[in-house]
């Protein structure tokens, strides 16, 4: 969802270290993490920090906790499909605001590609597809319906085969998990 004319590199730390010269070398960090998370997501602030580089954070855990990270210049929280166009269009008027958010839930349908060329695929086991987001139930020990709402929202079949389409032309071989929220949580549409 980012410009295309932005020089972009993806760090996933589950594969990969993140370097100084990295963080050094940006202009801005943008960081996405959930709560297990959170002790390395608070080292990576702590570099960008000491390093004097601007860091843009979103994602669950900055979602439900972003007032416990002073260090962050700004906030892109809930939904990007939603937010992260505010803060595009504020950053290039130079009129950054420390917090994006909205109560509104993202028309899936109109959710990007993801951009599979960033990832070095190698590096891992299985290869992640979203299908929808929200739940329709209110488990106790669950987060989803704070973040994601009780009305589920689903991908369409065209965007589905995109997705796999493209994650093949990326190179990819071996297995495709769906990443749901309650992947069986319609199941009249699932079929």
């Amino acid at each position: 969802m980012l410009p295309t004319s932005w020089d972009i590199s993806l760090i996933d730390l589950n594969t990969a270290q993140l370097r100084k010269r990295q963080v050094q070398e940006v202009d801005y960090v943008f960081i996405s993490a959930m709560s297990v998370q959170q002790t390395s997501a608070r080292e990576v602030l702590a570099l960008c920090r000491r390093l004097k580089t601007k860091v843009v954070a979103g994602g669950p855990l900055f979602t439900t906790g972003w007032s416990d990270f002073p260090e962050v210049d700004h906030f892109v929280l809930n939904e990007a499909e939603i937010t992260l166009p505010l803060f595009l269009k504020d950053m290039e008027q130079g009129n950054l605001q420390r917090i994006y958010r909205s109560d509104e839930w993202a028309d899936l349908s109109t959710s990007p590609l993801p951009r599979w060329d960033l990832l070095i695929m190698k590096k891992y086991a299985t290869m992640g597809i979203q299908y929808s987001r929200g739940c329709p139930f209110d488990c106790e020990f669950c987060d989803i319906t704070l973040l994601f709402g009780r009305k589920m929202r689903i991908k369409n079949t065209m965007q589905i085969l995109a997705e796999l389409e493209n994650i093949y032309l990326a190179g990819w071989r071996d297995n495709v998990f769906f990443v749901d929220d309650n992947f069986i949580g319609n199941k009249q549409v699932l079929k």
